[in-house]
């Protein structure tokens, strides 16, 4: 994750200074799009999810559990947006949309019996706000933060088969904080905006096996999802 957070902060990062060399000092693009009071939008991006254990003992032993391994891959995002402008500088974002992503962790990689893949799809709705800096020619640079809520359509929540049986459960409904920064590129026809966010997860998501000594649950004190979400906007 710290590679691809660096790659992605390194490109937008060059954002700016590239809209401000070669965006055409001269042309202001849609002077009066900040003005409305309501806008829409859509976007798509990628994302890449990984798990934060906090363990009961910190140095299991087999008969509750190992530290766990995680091998991250990259999702997809899309969605809508609705933005409410407060001030100049100030804007409340609704972004309901769609994750997909899959986490593949073991507790040891010579013990191929541990291996868990798992496939999640999640309905994201985060409440941001947006603090933006004064418009510079066609690119305004901002940082946003806030709270939100997702539905895991695919957390076995209710299954009453558990790792005993190859089946990893989460729980369904999950809150989080979010934040980071972006900017707003004032293009002919449209704003696009890239962005990078954080994405961290409040409550504990695992759901505990039937076994209070699991290999899997066991020891795991809490489990807690975390993210980095890197979208492209459209309005």
């Amino acid at each position: 994750m710290k590679k691809f957070l660096i790659a992605a902060i390194v490109l937008l990062a060059a954002l700016p200074a590239r809209a401000q060399l070669f965006g055409g000092e001269d042309v202001i693009n849609n002077p009066n799009f900040d003005m409305q009071r309501f806008s829409w939008g859509y976007f798509l991006g990628f994302n890449t999810y990984d798990f934060d254990f906090d363990y009961k003992n910190y140095k299991a032993s087999p008969a509750t559990g190992k530290d766990f391994s995680i091998d991250r891959t990259i999702g997809f995002n899309v969605g809508l947006i609705g933005n409410m402008r407060l001030t100049d500088h100030l804007d409340l974002r609704l972004e309901p949309g769609v994750s997909f992503n899959r986490i593949n962790f073991q507790a040891t990689k010579a013990d191929s019996q541990t291996f868990r893949e798992i496939n999640s799809t999640f309905v994201h709705i985060p409440l941001l706000l947006k603090f933006s800096t004064t418009r510079i020619n066609n690119f305004k640079p901002f940082v946003v933060g806030g709270v939100s809520t997702s539905l895991n359509l695919s957390s076995n929540e209710n299954n009453p088969e558990d790792n005993s049986d190859g089946q990893f459960r989460m729980t369904t409904n999950n809150f989080y904080y979010e934040i980071g920064f972006g900017v707003d590129l004032y293009l002919y026809y449209f704003k696009f905006t890239p962005s990078i966010r954080g994405v961290f997860a409040i409550n504990d998501e695992l759901v505990r096996d039937n076994d209070p000594n699991s290999f899997y649950t066991g020891n795991i004190e809490k489990m807690s999802s975390r993210a980095v979400f890197i979208n492209f906007t459209f309005q």
